[in-house]
């Protein structure tokens, strides 16, 4: 089991609100889908690192900070003498090494993942010196799509290519681990340094007006939904979910998208779209919520 689990981040969970309330623009779908099959080839990597059995603390999905640079390490696992980091990628196609670019034939160039992989690995070094830590850093671009082709790859890359996986992590099974107190300690201290927002945001601009409003499925996004008596149930896929599990759901997407506004009945009446009365809103947020406030300067937290 993993010491630090894998939970969808920020930016995917705006994302995924915003693909379904508002029209993207095909950059912005487009950098959406590139966040969906990043976490899905992240989730991928997951299981392979969950199945060893040599002793580690599997820590996934770190945002840290050192010297006020931010970076993303997609997992970790750290042994006893070695810290291992791996960058994940999901990329599916025919590629050209090249020291810049990964090129194709059709001109879609990306961009050489071993840049991002190195600054990673120095901030890590950097901030591992300065709380104590005397593991020695090891960093691996992961390649976890079986569909991905990288031709005129240099042998001594720290690229591990989708045939090259199962060889990789039989090795890392192999390596030799005794882990005590330091380690749970450096795992611990990680996990507290980890920002649950990323300092620099990078999401499409949006506004509250232009936000489609209304209670969508939670299992498939439509709007097309229907309340009867307690139930939301969905006229696409049939499901069904309590309509106070419902509204609090939505309550969340809205916090997310606007923390910065006030959880009021009326606002959440509005968001919600399909909701009855606003009295049935007002009892469903004094359950879930902390009241502050009278009458109509009342709102919720």
């Amino acid at each position: 089991m993993p010491y630090k689990a894998r939970s969808v981040s920020f930016v995917l969970k705006v994302l995924r609100i915003l693909n379904k309330r508002m029209k993207l623009t095909e950059d912005d779908q487009r950098y959406y889908q590139n966040q969906e099959k990043g976490f899905q080839g992240e989730v991928q990597f997951d299981v392979l690192t969950e199945k060893l059995k040599r002793s580690s603390y599997i820590l996934n999905d770190l945002q840290l900070e050192h010297n006020k640079s931010s970076f993303q390490l997609d997992s970790s696992l750290i042994f006893q003498d070695t810290y291992s980091l791996f960058d994940v990628k999901n990329f599916e196609g025919e590629f050209v090494y090249d020291a810049e670019y990964f090129k194709t034939h059709s001109g879609r160039d990306i961009q050489n993942p071993l840049d991002q992989l190195k600054r990673s690995k120095l901030l890590l070094s950097n901030l591992l010196q300065s709380v104590g830590s005397k593991l020695t850093v090891e960093a691996y671009v992961i390649f976890i799509n079986p569909q991905f082709t990288l031709f005129q790859t240099p042998p001594d890359l720290p690229f591990v290519l989708p045939t090259q996986l199962d060889r990789f992590m039989k090795k890392l099974d192999q390596k030799p681990s005794r882990l005590n107190q330091s380690h749970k300690n450096l795992a611990d201290q990680l996990i507290s340094l980890h920002q649950l927002v990323p300092p620099i945001l990078q999401l499409p601009a949006y506004n509250y007006e232009e936000m489609k409003k209304g209670m969508t499925c939670s299992k498939c996004n439509s709007f097309s939904v229907t309340i009867v008596g307690k139930k939301l149930i969905c006229n696409n896929c049939g499901c069904i979910e309590l309509v106070t599990v419902a509204v609090m759901r939505n309550v969340e997407e809205f916090k997310l998208l606007f923390p910065e506004q006030k959880i009021t009945t009326n606002v959440i009446h509005e968001w919600c779209g399909i909701v009855d009365s606003r009295k049935r809103i007002s009892r469903v947020l004094g359950k879930n919520l902390k009241i502050t406030g009278l009458g109509q300067w009342a709102f919720y937290e």
